[in-house]
């Protein structure tokens, strides 16, 4: 982020996609103090205590994303500002999710990443349900990536506890870190 400043402070390297991409990290950087406990467990989204965000770097990262509207060249940095921005807003409305979710659409036109994917799929389905989403997921055909299986298991959530409980095992024996396997048992366990 310091060099990222500098870079802001320079009038040649002064550019929107610095600026979008200063505030990309001022939105993440904001969340990371609600995004581990003290046992260095990892916290979802929407577990996350907001009286942990760093509302300074929320509004750092909107005076940059201001200022990244510059100019006629839309990056990724640009598209992932955004999606950022929306998650220093906990409410959960409508509104929210649609516009993420035609950000991840841009987001895949302009820079396709199996993240970006998995991502978009999951917006997909705060928009449009759970079903149309699954219909989604299960075209991306990524059997090789436990965020796949994580994303299956909160999509059959609501549909179908048995096949929630496959994916998030499956998801659960392919994690590599202790602290992934946890979150994903935390997971398994929430299932009734």
């Amino acid at each position: 982020m310091r060099l990222c400043v500098m870079l802001t402070e320079f009038e040649i390297t002064n550019t929107p996609q610095t600026n979008a991409l200063m505030s990309l990290m001022c939105f993440h950087a904001s969340r990371f103090d609600a995004r581990q406990t003290g046992s260095e467990s990892l916290v979802l989204y929407g577990d996350q205590d907001e009286q942990l965000w760093d509302m300074a770097l929320i509004r750092q990262g909107m005076h940059f994303l201001g200022l990244s509207a510059r100019g006629d060249k839309l990056s990724s940095y640009h598209l992932e500002a955004r999606i950022a921005c929306w998650h220093c807003i906990k409410e959960e409305s409508s509104q929210k999710w649609e516009e993420i979710l035609q950000l991840y659409d841009q987001l895949m036109r302009i820079n396709y990443s199996p993240s970006v994917a998995l991502n978009r799929t999951f917006a997909l389905g705060k928009v449009k349900g759970p079903e149309v989403a699954l219909t989604e997921a299960k075209s991306l055909g990524m059997n090789d990536n436990h965020y796949y299986f994580v994303l299956l298991g909160e999509l059959y959530k609501g549909i179908d506890l048995q096949l929630a409980r496959i994916h998030f095992q499956k998801a659960h024996d392919m994690a590599r870190t202790d602290a992934e396997k946890q979150l994903i048992l935390d997971k398994l366990n929430t299932l009734h």
